[in-house]
């Protein structure tokens, strides 16, 4: 017996029918797209499949999310039923076989979305839950990050929705076969997020998903964790205090300390220390940083110092920051490079004159730069990272 397809059922979703096929594999490396894709270098190509009810909010966050990731120049893609359903999918009906097919599909082309670097956004019903694992095996049988959330919206919530007025044709029986009504939905047993959309507002539900994304290493949300608090914690003070005393030293400027004020009370977040040389490359060619999303930072923030000074404290991985015999903080790992004193100069102020007050500032500071604090030490319990 075959489907309207011309099918065999047990043909819609497994077999591969063509035997003179190979899979190819590209020249170009994940690490490569990772480089090329996006306003930001790294691969983070995964999926993130919601699943629920129908009129549970599945696209609606999926869309939300996708403006979210783009706005702060990570690449992404929605995925929705809907859409897929008139192009791709629109030879598929809504029988189990063919709801089968359906995910089928759409996990091969969310695969494929991911192996690109993109952080795909799958919004489908997908009732069955061993479709949706499948979907989870053929990611994760290509390395590729897969999270499965749960749109956990109650029913009768679904039905007053009703955008579409399908619940109130299947309550009439004109639509067969309706997941919630007359066909099941299987719930995810251990799904990787849940969200309850509808008691959340989506604002709330995009935060959630973008806090998981973050803590799998996906993304980060440094760019919106708002001012960060860089006061060492009391019971680390004396501990950090006591090695401080036994550290190198390098005295600053006023001007020096004054910035360390700035960075440790959290005004020039999301930085945690003096800028090193690629974020000062970003500030000055761009305006923003871009290892933690595109966050704007127009203004150098970096630490000079003499030749004689660099060549004394090159090779040290822990440097005591003093000012007027005060230590009032601790670097760690620290990075040497040039000033850039002309192209700095130029950039900022749009031209170069070494008459220009602040200029000359920027003139008779040191010719190398670029040590970052890591923990500062001072009465004001400072913690820079």
């Amino acid at each position: 017996m075959y489907s309207r397809r011309g099918l065999a059922p047990q043909e819609t979703s497994g077999a591969v029918r063509a035997t003179n096929v190979t899979f190819k594999a590209g020249h170009v490396t994940r690490k490569k797209r990772g480089e090329v894709i996006g306003q930001r270098g790294g691969f983070r190509g995964c999926c993130v499949w919601f699943t629920g009810l129908s009129g549970a909010g599945k696209t609606t966050l999926s869309f939300a999310l996708e403006d979210y990731l783009c706005a702060r120049g990570i690449p992404s893609y929605g995925l929705d039923g809907d859409n897929i359903r008139t192009g791709l999918n629109k030879n598929l009906s809504f029988s189990p076989e063919d709801r089968e097919e359906n995910i089928r599909r759409i996990s091969e082309v969310a695969k494929l979305f991911a192996d690109a670097g993109i952080v795909v956004l799958s919004s489908f019903i997908s009732p069955y839950r061993r479709d949706r694992e499948k979907a989870r095996e053929l990611h994760q049988g290509s390395n590729l990050p897969f999270f499965e959330v749960f749109v956990d919206t109650p029913l009768e919530v679904c039905e007053e929705r009703d955008a579409k007025g399908l619940y109130k044709k299947a309550r009439a029986g004109i639509i067969r076969g309706f997941t919630g009504i007359d066909s099941a939905y299987e719930a995810p047993l251990n799904p990787d997020l849940v969200l309850k959309a509808g008691e959340s507002s989506v604002q709330e539900c995009v935060e959630k998903v973008v806090t998981l994304l973050a803590d799998k290493g996906i993304i980060s949300a440094v760019g919106d964790s708002g001012v960060l608090d860089l006061f060492v914690p009391p019971d680390q003070l004396a501990a950090v205090r006591e090695e401080a005393s036994g550290l190198p030293q390098l005295s600053l400027t006023k001007l020096d300390t004054q910035w360390l004020q700035v960075l440790s009370e959290g005004w020039a977040s999301p930085l945690t220390g003096f800028m090193r040389e690629k974020e000062l490359l970003q500030c000055l060619h761009f305006a923003t940083l871009l290892d933690d999303g595109v966050v704007n930072q127009s203004v150098p923030i970096v630490l000079p110092l003499s030749t004689e000074d660099k060549l004394r404290l090159e090779g040290e991985n822990s440097i005591a920051l003093t000012y007027l015999g005060k230590t009032l903080a601790v670097l760690r790992n620290p990075e040497f490079y040039p000033h850039r004193k002309e192209e700095r100069c130029s950039r900022q102020w749009g031209l170069y004159n070494t008459g220009h007050p602040h200029q000359k500032v920027c003139q008779w500071s040191g010719i190398f730069t670029g040590v970052k604090a890591d923990y500062c030490n001072c009465d004001l319990m400072l913690f820079l990272n």
